[in-house]
């Protein structure tokens, strides 16, 4: 079945749900008219559906490959890529002054969500780019922001990150590469970097590589750690591409899905480089580009997921078992479970997406404390949903799923890294669990006040859905007070469960406003409600058990 980018999905969720027009009202986003969002969610679904659809298949039989230490991409990826780049779609976010769109992050992530149902394998590279354009906005020099961001935004250039090595991988600050000063304000890069996607290709004149190292006198641990630009080929005085840095790729990783996006072995032997930001505050940096990912990533999720349900659907619909599968009733509960899922997961990214941009067009700090809230629930439950509902998809497709030309196999496939990149899912969670309790919880109770006030509101239309929305939410923010009172080690080994409650809770209240719309939204939510808010209540109760029973467990006891 062809993909459909789920354009009205994302309008009805824009105008009904999580609503747009408070960032259009502001005077930075003033161009992002009803008329204009609909118009570039039109042209990006046509892009999807007709370019890059197409390829999926392609990029996964036909992997990239190296030759001659080049990296050859998939068959059509580099013409669909120039598509991409020629339609300004690598910069729908990006700043006006260098030849980007400007328009809110929002209708970034909106974008992204059909692009990675699309082809995830080709939306990774513009994707990456797009972090790094945000990373060199906020913390590069003037001469560096002129030169790298007019390329990247053109798409004539295009951004990785490098940051993990053999021996440091979530264990940042163990990294080993080194930079050596020059003199004249480069450095001398060294060092290897596994993992790094996109590190090399044929689709852009020049690649740039933005690479965390340490000083030679620099402190051990994060704090030690500079970030520097590193490009494939040096700009000369004109700003082109001039000659090669001392850098290549290794190797390309064997992976289980994702064949299509070439994930590099890079080695680095002594290639010039500049700093970006101040000397030891690479991770601050960096960071920058990895908050852009995370929310980019959980996007990625859904995205996938959106496909692999599209997929299920008409298979369920066309398949005959007796009579048509989507009959039965087990299959009938899997695609209505699946579609509730989606949307639940799509509104929390895209509430995430417009706190971000209200906090950036406003400056008010309670719309950045929601953004930076919610952005480890988007990550984590947005990747979730997109490995749950493909493998819900093999299941609706009964043995055909496990077989490899119906397709269905390959969105499990690709999907699967999305809750290992940026940061793990496990990760994700101490953070929402750790760092973002560190107000005492005040951004979560103010978001949870507004799902009880919500649904109070909603209590006469709907009583039922109404009441028990309130209910979770007051029992979320029961549990929030205590685990804020727990101990680290307590509050971490619960972190998973607390985060999947959250997520549960937050994809009710969308649920319950999107049913105040009656028809379709409205028996949607009743099987979201009624079938999977429970499941909070679960996760809560293993969320409150602690860490004793976990290290009561020896490391022999779990080899027994």
């Amino acid at each position: 079945m062809a993909y459909r980018s789920p354009v009205a999905d994302i309008r009805f969720i824009l105008d009904k749900v999580v609503p747009l027009a408070p960032v259009a009202a502001t005077e930075r986003f003033a161009e992002a008219t009803p008329e204009t969002v609909e118009a570039v969610l039109t042209e990006a679904g046509k892009l999807c559906d007709e370019v890059m659809a197409p390829l999926l298949r392609a990029g996964d039989l036909h992997p990239a490959r190296l030759e001659n230490g080049v990296v050859r991409t998939s068959p059509g990826f580099r013409e669909a890529y120039q598509q991409i780049a020629e339609g300004g779609w690598v910069a729908v976010a990006a700043p006006q002054e260098y030849g980007g769109m400007g328009l809110p992050q929002t209708i970034c992530v909106a974008v992204n969500d059909m692009m990675s149902g699309a082809n995830l394998a080709l939306q990774l590279n513009p994707l990456l780019t797009q972090g790094q354009i945000e990373a060199l906005e906020h913390h590069a020099s003037e001469e560096i922001k002129a030169l790298y961001i007019p390329k990247l935004i053109s798409g004539e250039w295009s951004g990785t990150m490098n940051l993990t090595e053999p021996q440091a991988g979530s264990d940042v600050g163990a990294l080993r590469s080194r930079a050596e000063p020059l003199g004249d304000g480069t450095y001398a890069i060294t060092g290897q970097k596994i993992f790094i996607s996109w590190g090399d290709s044929d689709v852009t004149e020049n690649i740039c590589h933005l690479v965390l190292a340490r000083l030679p006198d620099a402190s051990p641990g994060t704090k030690g750690i500079s970030l520097f630009m590193v490009p494939k080929y040096i700009p000369d005085a004109a700003g082109k591409p001039g000659v090669a840095n001392t850098l290549g790729v290794v190797s390309l990783e064997h992976k289980m899905g994702l064949h299509g996006s070439p994930t590099c072995v890079m080695s680095f032997e002594a290639a010039k480089g500049w700093m970006v930001g101040e000397p030891g505050k690479g991770m601050a940096a960096m960071f920058t580009m990895m908050n852009n990912a995370r929310l980019a990533v959980g996007v990625q999720g859904i995205g996938v997921a959106e496909a692999a349900f599209q997929q299920a659907l008409a298979y369920a619909q066309e398949r005959v078992q007796f009579s048509q599968i989507i009959q039965h009733a087990d299959v009938r509960r899997m695609l209505a479970e699946m579609r509730a899922e989606i949307f639940a997961a799509r509104s929390i990214a895209l509430a995430c997406a417009v706190a971000l941009d209200l906090g950036r067009a406003t400056g008010e700090d309670h719309w950045l404390a929601r953004a930076a809230l919610l952005t480890p629930i988007a990550k984590a439950y947005g990747t979730d949903t997109g490995i749950w509902v493909a493998e819900q998809g093999v299941q609706v497709h009964g043995g055909m799923g496990f077989i490899e030309q119906t397709g269905a196999a390959q969105y499990c496939r690709d999907v699967r890294v999305t809750a290992i990149y940026e940061g793990t899912n496990g990760i994700q969670a101490m953070d929402l669990a750790g760092r973002k309790m560190a107000d005492d919880g005040r951004a979560a109770f103010r978001l949870l006040q507004e799902i009880e006030d919500a649904a109070k509101a909603a209590r006469e239309a709907l009583p039922d859905l109404a009441e028990a929305v309130w209910q979770s939410a007051e029992t979320l923010r029961e549990h929030t007070e205590g685990m804020i009172a727990q101990g680290t080690q307590d509050r971490f080994a619960g972190a998973v469960p607390y985060l999947r409650a959250f997520a549960r809770v937050l994809g009710a209240h969308y649920h319950l406003r999107a049913a105040l719309e009656g028809g379709a939204h409205e028996k949607l939510a009743a099987v979201y409600i009624r079938r999977l808010l429970p499941q909070a209540e679960a996760a809560l109760a293993a969320a409150r058990a602690g860490a004793v029973d976990l290290f009561a467990l020896s490391p022999e006891d779990l080899g027994a």
